[in-house]
């Protein structure tokens, strides 16, 4: 599916990944790109549409459907990193990240797929590396659940004529992955290999080189990925 001409609906687009993915599918030529965000007024690219969208709050995801019937390509991004524990944390701390993380996206999908049936669209839901690899609780159980909904909507929606591209990638540069240290992908790069995996029609892309080690990883025993295991 080409960018070119298409129009774009982008969860979480005032910062970060999601402000670099509406920039680039402006700079491709879609005809109208929709920026959504719970405060639409921190959306200041006078070239987007904004959107008041809280992921997690049904009656929101309906009316911000309702605003955006002409939508062919769906991003959902929005996100949040509480990485709550499992034993030391609250459960509502896990919840809360299910509810953004999972449900949100969910919400989103369910209120946007018939558009994207009617208009020929493409959904791309945006992974992490974390899908695959348990180090950070909540956040990692919470993106390995929207990895396997993304597989199976790409099942129920591929016979319904859209396609359905999950994108994995390890720490970005913005301002969520700002305590990390390690090597970062720029949100521009990462930006560009989602409009081209949607284009190639890719079910998957692996946007660096951890994310791709940590994928290969999972074929092997698991003291691959979790070296503290070795000799327990």
């Amino acid at each position: 599916m080409k960018i070119q001409d298409s129009v774009v609906f982008v969860t979480g687009g005032n910062r970060g990944l999601g402000r670099s993915l509406v920039e680039q599918a402006l700079a491709r030529g879609a005809s109208k790109v929709y920026a959504a965000a719970r405060d639409p007024k921190t959306i200041t690219n006078p070239d987007v549409v904004p959107v008041a969208l809280d992921i997690t709050d049904p009656e929101s995801v309906t009316a911000a459907a309702r605003l955006a019937g002409d939508v062919t390509i769906l991003v959902n991004n929005a996100a949040i990193a509480i990485s709550a524990g499992f034993l030391d944390s609250s459960v509502d701390e896990v919840r809360r990240e299910f509810e953004t993380n999972f449900y949100g996206p969910l919400h989103v999908t369910r209120a946007f797929a018939p558009l994207l049936v009617r208009n020929g669209g493409h959904l791309l839901n945006i992974h992490s590396a974390l899908s695959w690899l348990a180090i950070s609780g909540s956040y990692s159980a919470s993106k390995a659940a929207l990895w396997s909904m993304t597989n199976s909507l790409r099942l129920e929606l591929q016979p319904q004529g859209v396609g359905v591209t999950g994108l994995h990638v390890a720490y970005v540069d913005t301002e969520m992955a700002a305590h990390i240290t390690g090597p970062k992908t720029s949100p521009a790069e990462v930006a560009r290999q989602a409009y081209d995996g949607i284009e190639a029609g890719a079910a998957e892309i692996l946007a660096d080189d951890v994310t791709r080690s940590v994928k290969a990883g999972l074929a092997a025993d698991l003291t691959a990925l979790y070296p503290q295991l070795a000799g327990a």
